[in-house]
């Protein structure tokens, strides 16, 4: 257990700093697992626990003195960030949920809490994407990946590389299991998604089968280097996950964000641009087509598509990565 004091002292026993106490008590109620979740509310419990000690927040240490008004203060300090175009909707609202599951953790209850972040804001998230993916420009990749690779990033390259040519997600590149995938590739001409996925959609109820073109078998062989001795995916035999995250995938994404890649999700989007041009004919949505106004069966079926190879299968969701209706 992270407590280090009693349950009612100060930050309900896990410490003098607000700081410190949030992520203590996320790891907790997460039982040490769900790192990369854990880090995201922290991180987030970070940026409240930064206002809390401005001079525009209250001033406070200790969880035990926030209440409802305080969030709701926050809220209204995010609300102004997002008139002031300094975050997002989105960054907003998710920076209200994880100081609610904070709390939670922190309390033990769910007593100060802000039942809807949207409605605090005033203001709802859009789904659909407004800003072209990075990672499209293959050049750019190119200089990407060479910069990873001479700072000895080998791993990380691959999952570049893999999340670019297949639409994977981060979790899915670094378990996917490349002798199994080389094989298919090789079989069928096309690979089947299947590790690492989300929601547990994984096993032959949910297949995600990905046409195996050059680049996809480049993607591959690229992996398959990088793979440590006598593993089958991007991870040491011993090694977990969360410490592949935290020790080896954090400090290369600093480098990816001086070469302009913002993040490895943009590949999944980039990825999803490439298909839809690939499938219709036309730029995607977000690049500046305009196929549903030509041939709305066309866009549909390419939506489905796509929704289909990310491993979604709802066809709304695709609005995200490559833009909405034009």
């Amino acid at each position: 257990m992270a407590l280090v004091g009693r349950r009612d002292g100060r930050n309900f026993g896990y410490g003098r700093q607000l700081s410190y106490a949030g992520p203590q008590a996320l790891k907790d109620m997460f039982a040490g697992g769900h790192f990369a979740t854990v880090k995201a509310h922290s991180d987030r419990w970070q940026a409240f626990v930064k206002w809390c000690r401005s001079a525009d927040g209250p001033g406070y240490n200790d969880a035990r003195q926030i209440d409802r008004s305080t969030l709701h203060s926050y809220a209204t300090h995010l609300r102004q960030q997002i008139q002031q175009g300094e975050i997002c909707i989105a960054t907003a609202q998710n920076r209200l949920s994880s100081v609610n599951r904070t709390l939670a953790a922190l309390r033990g209850d769910q007593y100060v809490k802000i039942a809807s972040p949207s409605k605090a804001l005033g203001m709802q998230r859009s789904s659909v994407r407004t800003r072209a993916p990075n990672g499209q420009d293959h050049q750019q990749l190119s200089r990407v990946i060479e910069a990873l690779r001479e700072q000895q990033h080998y791993r990380v390259a691959a999952i570049v590389c893999l999340a670019r040519a297949t639409g994977m997600r981060l979790r899915e590149a670094i378990l996917a299991d490349l002798p199994r995938l080389q094989r298919e590739a090789k079989r069928f001409g096309r690979i089947n998604i299947q590790d690492g996925t989300k929601g547990g959609r994984a096993g032959a109820s949910a297949p995600r089968w990905i046409a195996a073109n050059e680049k996809v078998n480049a993607a591959l062989q690229i992996a398959c280097d990088a793979s440590p001795i006598s593993s089958r995916n991007l991870l040491v035999q011993d090694e977990s996950y969360a410490n592949f995250l935290q020790q080896t995938v954090r400090p290369a994404r600093e480098l990816l964000q001086k070469q302009g890649l913002k993040g490895f999700h943009e590949l999944r989007a980039a990825y999803a641009c490439e298909r839809y041009e690939q499938l219709t004919g036309h730029a995607a949505p977000i690049n500046g087509g305009h196929c549903y106004r030509i041939d709305r069966n066309l866009d549909q079926q390419a939506r489905q598509q796509i929704s289909i190879e990310l491993g979604h299968n709802r066809i709304d969701v695709v609005s995200a990565y490559i833009g909405g209706v034009t």
